[in-house]
């Protein structure tokens, strides 16, 4: 089942290569979407593709790269989107 879902990511997640991860992430596992800074200093991603796949992404989010310190995720359905290809940030 294809799914999309729009997740924010908050802590120690800015200057820290957490969206260049989160691309190298989602190319590996082959989930669509895009990922951007907020001006909170919050990490914004929308992740696309298989349930199981998009499910494994958002659990690395919890972590993340080493460099970071999540203290909070959250990730909400939206509607799939279709004319998604690749993954990259925005």
């Amino acid at each position: 089942m294809k799914v999309c879902r729009l997740c924010v990511v908050s802590g120690r997640v800015q200057g820290v290569f957490f969206r260049a991860s989160a691309r190298a992430e989602a190319g590996r596992l082959g989930v669509q979407g895009w990922v951007r800074n907020e001006t909170d200093g919050t990490v914004r991603l929308l992740v696309c593709g298989d349930s199981e796949v998009v499910d494994q992404l958002c659990s690395w989010l919890n972590t993340g790269p080493a460099t970071a310190r999540v203290t909070g995720v959250s990730c909400e359905s939206r509607p799939y989107d279709e004319s998604l290809s690749g993954f990259r940030i925005v």
